[in-house]
This record gives structure tokens, sequence and C-alpha cells, in this order.
């Protein structure tokens, strides 16, 4: 499995995952704040099924 999300990607869906469980967790959201799970775990990995999908890398 090749990375196929760059560095800034990366660190965007780490923040964005983050923030997102964050505000679920405290109440700011619904609980499906949690979906934050997916672009967190795809920043770690640095891998996207759905780029691949569509044939991108970013």
């Amino acid at each position: 499995m090749a990375m196929n999300v760059d560095a800034l990607d990366r660190w965007l869906r780490v923040l964005m995952g983050l923030a997102l469980i964050a505000a679920a967790a405290l109440g700011f959201i619904s609980p499906l704040g949690y979906v934050g799970l997916l672009p967190l775990a795809t920043g770690i990995a640095g891998y996207c099924p759905v780029y691949r999908l569509f044939g991108r890398r970013s």
C-alpha cells in the first residue's frame, strides 16, 4: 500500500479529524463528529482509498 497523500494533506486531515473528535467528545456537535476518525486514520496512514479509486495523488 503506497502512500498517496502528501505531507500538507496529511497534516490537515489529522488536525481536522482531531478537531471533529474533540468537538463530539465535548458535546459541541452531535456524536456524528466521531466520523473524524476517518480523516485521522487516512492522515496517519498517508493513504486514502478514495484517492486511489479516482487515480488521484496529492
